[in-house]
């Protein structure tokens, strides 16, 4: 999740009605929607990315995004031929405003399922009052909405023969969670199937505590186990189509204009992959060592 700074959230008079802070303008422009894999579409915007799987038995929305994103959602949704009130699943990558603030919304219109992985659930049911930075102007709060399903660490989502897993990769949030499935893409030898992975999220700020010092508690117990267990998760993954909560991590925007010439195959990327996975580990371990000194000091 990231916040402009300039508007802060408040709470008013005790109520969970909000002043949001200002948001990146990429989150809410709308991009055509594309397909990726056979059964596997992008619904979301430039930046805040939603994905659409398609099976004979319904279909799963992964990532809700803000709290105006699915009239954007459903809209892309219907625009490939596709009908909203089939969505029987909902998933998400982290419990942050940013992917899970239009949970409620979506829930009301489809009647979806709502899974959620563990650590992230009660953010989820408390409208991110749960969250280990609460309060905070770079947690902003939302409609809190029931969780059908807590997740674990390698649990499976099936629906008409299409099977999710759950990979477990907190830090970022305590149950940030990385998809994967297999599937064929489009223009490939028929039966060729690819290993595609949808990151969670890797980042962090300032507010992040992973050293304590004088009055500083660490942000939660385990946090630096989290972030590392994460990075060891990521580059075990097998990964042929890279993907993630948010377009910037894959460089959505640069490969798309690509897409007219090449179609989904543009999304072949386990180079660009491993690069991410190693920068944000260089990026905590910095951060870490970083914090470790101050501590000493």
């Amino acid at each position: 999740m990231r916040v402009f700074f300039p508007c802060l959230l408040l709470l008013l008079c005790g109520t969970p009605r909000l002043i949001q802070a200002e948001v990146d303008p990429s989150w809410t422009t709308p991009i055509t929607p594309f397909r990726i894999a056979d059964n596997l579409y992008y619904v979301g915007s430039q930046d805040l990315a939603s994905y659409f799987v398609v099976t004979p038995k319904g279909n799963i929305l992964i990532n809700p995004n803000l709290d105006s994103s699915p009239r954007q959602i459903r809209a892309s949704v219907e625009a490939l031929g596709f009908r909203w009130n089939d969505t029987k699943i909902l998933l998400n990558s982290q419990a942050h405003y940013d992917h899970a603030a239009g949970a409620a919304e979506v829930i009301r219109e489809t009647h979806a399922k709502n899974m959620v992985m563990e650590g992230d659930a009660s953010p989820v049911e408390s409208g991110a009052r749960t969250d280990f930075l609460s309060p905070s102007p770079n947690i902003l709060l939302y409609t809190p909405v029931h969780v059908d399903r807590v997740l674990h660490d390698g649990d499976t989502v099936s629906l008409g023969g299409v099977t999710l897993t759950a990979h477990k990769t907190a830090g970022h949030t305590r149950g940030c969670t990385t998809w994967t499935m297999r599937s064929h893409i489009p223009g490939e030898p028929e039966g060729t199937m690819r290993n595609i992975v949808i990151v969670g999220g890797t980042s962090f700020w300032s507010e992040y505590r992973f050293v304590a010092s004088p009055g500083h508690p660490v942000s939660y117990p385990g946090i630096v186990q989290d972030f590392q267990h994460t990075f060891v998760v990521l580059r075990a993954l097998p990964c042929d189509v890279f993907l993630g909560a948010h377009g910037g991590y894959f460089d959505m925007l640069t490969k798309l204009k690509r897409y007219p010439q090449e179609g989904p195959r543009v999304f072949i990327d386990p180079d660009g992959y491993q690069k991410f996975v190693a920068s944000a580990q260089e990026t905590f371990e910095k951060a870490l060592r970083q914090q470790q000194t101050a501590a000493v000091h």
